[in-house]
C-alpha cells in the first residue's frame, strides 16, 4: 500500500474513457485473502472466479483477491503476494472484522464469512441505502466523487483477470492455478468527497483483462462505506 499527496497508478493506453457509478445501495465487497502456497486456497479462488459470470458483477457485488505473503517462506513464492496485503488482513483482525489471520479468509460486506454457501448468504444480505460513488477515467485522469460529505480514505485497486500460475513447489506443487479479481496494486488517498488522480501504466502480470475498483472508508477504519468497479480494457 502507498500513501502519496497525488498518487500514481499504472494504466495501459488501452483504457480510454470509462465512467462507472454505484447505486444508492451499498455495494457488497467480497475480499478473499489467499495464497498460491496454501493447499486449501484453490477452491476459494475457484469460487471467487465464478462471480465473473454473475449478472450482479460490478453492479452490486465487487470481488477482490488479496494475495498474502506469509506463505512465501514455505516452499513457493506467490508472485501476486504483497506484505501490504498481509498487513491489511492483520489490521482487519485488529479492528475485530476478522477473528484471526488465516487463508483462505473471506470478508464480505466488512464481515468475516466462513459459510459454505456464500452465494445464498450474499443474496440474503440486507440492503443498506448510502451515498452514490461515481468515477470517471479518461486516459490518465481519474475523478472520483461521493455524494456524502465527510472525511474519507479513497482506495483504488487494479484487478487482474484470467491469470495462470504453474506451481512447481510447496503445498500446490504440480498444480496449474487460475485466478481472477487479483489485486495487482492498491493505493490510498485521504480526502473529503472529490478526488482528482493522474495515472500512468497498469502492472502487467499476464492478465487477460483488467478492472478497476474504488471504495471509501472512514479515516482509521477498514469498514467499507461504498464501492464501485468496472472493466477498463477488453
Amino acid at each position: 500500500m502507498a500513501y502519496l499527496g497525488m498518487f500514481f497508478l499504472l494504466l495501459t493506453p488501452l483504457a480510454l474513457a470509462v465512467d462507472f457509478t454505484s447505486s444508492s445501495s451499498k455495494a457488497t465487497v467480497i475480499e478473499l485473502y489467499t495464497s498460491e502456497g496454501c493447499s486449501s486456497c484453490p477452491p476459494a479462488d475457484k469460487w471467487l472466479s465464478t462471480l465473473k459470470d454473475d449478472p450482479a458483477l460490478f453492479k452490486s457485488i465487487i470481488p477482490m483477491a488479496f494475495h498474502v505473503d506469509y506463505w512465501d517462506q514455505l516452499g513457493w513464492k506467490d508472485r501476486f503476494a504483497r506484505a501490504a496485503f498481509s498487513n491489511r488482513q492483520r489490521q482487519l483482525t485488529g479492528q475485530g472484522i476478522l477473528s484471526q489471520v488465516y487463508t483462505p479468509g473471506f470478508v464480505i460486506a466488512s464481515q468475516e464469512w466462513r459459510s459454505q454457501s456464500r452465494t445464498q448468504d450474499i443474496s440474503q444480505l440486507k440492503t443498506i441505502e448510502t451515498g452514490v460513488l461515481s468515477a470517471k477515467l479518461n486516459v490518465t485522469n481519474l475523478v472520483v466523487e461521493y455524494s456524502e460529505k465527510g472525511d474519507y480514505e479513497l482506495n483504488i485497486a487494479y484487478l487482474g483477470m484470467g491469470l495462470v500460475s504453474n506451481v512447481t513447489t510447496g503445498e500446490n506443487r504440480f498444480r496449474k492455478l487460475t485466478h481472477d479479481f487479483v489485486v495487482l496494486e492498491h493505493l490510498k488517498q485521504k480526502g473529503n468527497s472529490l478526488w482528482h488522480v493522474e495515472l500512468p501504466n497498469i502492472p502487467q502480470q499476464g492478465q487477460q483483462k483488467t478492472a478497476i475498483s474504488v471504495w471509501l472508508t472512514k479515516l482509521g477504519s477498514l469498514h467499507i462505506e461504498q464501492a464501485a468497479s468496472s472493466y477498463i480494457d477488453n
